[in-house]
């Protein structure tokens, strides 16, 4: 049933986007001064979290390569899709340099990004929630934590070595059920796959980073089950920086040695690990807030286009940003 409503939203989504590319974009530019407007009377989280996602400060130049908004590529859909969803209100000349996919770096110059590597000199990374039907999906967990497996789960490609890491040391664990379900894993790591309702089935819940982010994080945080990872190295519009060890998630060694351990006191102190499920289902709580996520989309771009010297900043919304 879950994979049927999956399909239905994906075919909503493109159906969506495709009629906003078919209709006329000056609709979108003449709403741009309304839309700012409301933003601006948007709260100090708003604002926070825009500056947050777009750290930069200073004025720049786009660079040669720096694309037309009204030529943005559309081979990568879904990150053309939502990119446009807010580029759209602005002029089509403007310029905007911006990476698609997994970014494993800090941009030299300013870019659009849907990831970057966490810490305080990646403000080149500017933040848009990209490939967001992916990486955003957090469907309701009906299924009470004491009612789930007393078992560690966790399905992945083991495309690095923590991932693989962590394979190894599980498959000495029998509270673990953990593998790849890829056909190209190692025989021995291979096993069935497991959708995210299966996976939810169980207590404990392991994330671990891929190429960048963990993409399965923010259902597992908005789940009633716990979530057990290492400390983030990559943050996404999810602000992984901002999740914090025993207050979203519990932390693991990255030899995975205490992980029995961990399992052994939540399953003795329940009411902790209800604490902590409590805590991650708050933080997911915000990203459904739609107007604010609009909101803060649209000034994350005029930031960028406003600092990069194309357009000139309303006074009222830029004392706004500025705080």
């Amino acid at each position: 049933m879950a994979s049927i409503s999956r399909t239905a939203a994906k075919l909503f989504y493109y159906a969506r986007n495709f009629a906003r590319d078919r209709a006329p974009q000056s609709l979108f530019r003449d709403r741009l001064a309304n839309r700012l407007e409301q933003a601006r009377l948007s709260g100090k989280t708003v604002r926070e979290r825009l500056n947050y996602y777009n750290k930069l400060e200073q004025p720049f130049v786009p660079s040669l390569d720096a694309m037309a908004v009204g030529k943005l590529p559309t081979a990568s859909s879904m990150y053309y899709y939502d990119l446009k969803e807010f580029a759209r209100y602005f002029d089509p000349g403007l310029l905007i340099d911006f990476e698609f996919g997994d970014v494993v770096g800090v941009p030299e110059l300013p870019r659009i990004v849907k990831d970057r590597p966490i810490g305080d000199d990646n403000a080149n990374g500017v933040l848009m929630k990209l490939n967001k039907f992916r990486h955003f999906y957090m469907p309701p967990d009906k299924l009470s934590f004491a009612d789930k497996r007393p078992m560690v789960v966790w399905r992945g490609h083991l495309n690095n070595p923590l991932r693989t890491r962590f394979v190894e040391k599980a498959a000495e664990l029998p509270i673990c059920d953990a593998g790849s379900h890829r056909a190209d894993a190692p025989d021995g790591y291979r096993k069935p796959f497991l959708n995210i309702e299966q996976q939810r089935q169980y207590r404990y819940i392991v994330s671990l980073e891929g190429n960048d982010v963990a993409t399965n994080l923010k259902w597992i945080m908005s789940s009633n089950s716990l979530c057990l990872m290492p400390e983030p190295t990559y943050e996404t519009w999810f602000a992984e920086a901002q999740v914090e060890p025993n207050v979203h998630y519990v932390p693991l060694r990255q030899d995975f040695s205490d992980l029995v351990d961990k399992v052994a006191y939540f399953e003795k102190h329940p009411a902790e690990a209800g604490r902590i499920t409590a805590a991650a289902n708050a933080y997911c709580r915000k990203f459904g807030n739609e107007q604010d996520e609009q909101a803060i989309s649209l000034l994350v771009l005029y930031k960028y286009f406003v600092l990069s010297g194309q357009i000139k900043p309303d006074a009222e919304v830029w004392r706004y940003i500025a705080g």
